[in-house]
């Protein structure tokens, strides 16, 4: 009699793994990161993002590029008495660097982390949602104060 427990109980398990896979591969489905625009102007190379807006001129977090009023000047273009450079003067940016906020790490899309299984050439967009920086997944201390640093403990940075 035993021995059919120990056969029930190691099914229910199966049974529940299987379960737990199928709902994590459903969520990866769903949970689809939409791509952020951002925009960048072509003479100070300021970067306006939606991620923050420029609450401290009223536009909040969150506000599309195409969204802005037409009124919209470069905050620093326009504070260096440049001249009201509108909308017009930013074109759209699309990062392939990414620095960690904790320690600092890059994430270059064109390196990528061979020994870490990700291809050069894999886009941040694309790398799965449970990915960690590298550095910070190492450090027990930083894990232990901030919890792991997932993909939005990133942030885009314009270096060559």
């Amino acid at each position: 009699m035993a021995k059919l427990v120990a056969k029930v109980k190691k099914v229910s398990v199966k049974k529940k793994s299987k379960t737990i896979k199928k709902s994590k591969a459903t969520a990866r489905k769903v949970a689809k990161i939409p791509v952020i625009r951002r925009f960048k102007c072509m003479y100070c190379n300021y970067v306006y993002s939606p991620l923050r807006g420029e609450p401290h001129r009223g536009i909040p977090e969150g506000t599309e590029f195409e969204d802005l009023p037409d009124t919209y000047v470069c905050p620093i273009c326009g504070a260096q008495g440049k001249g009201k450079l509108g909308k017009w003067a930013f074109e759209e940016w699309l990062p392939t660097k990414y620095i960690c906020s904790i320690c600092g790490y890059i994430y270059d899309e064109e390196r990528g982390e061979p020994h870490h299984g990700i291809k050069p050439g894999t886009k941040f967009d694309d790398l799965p949602d449970d990915y960690k920086c590298p550095i910070c997944a190492l450090d027990p201390k930083i894990t232990k104060y901030y919890g792991k640093v997932l993909k939005q403990g990133f942030d885009a940075i314009d270096i060559p």
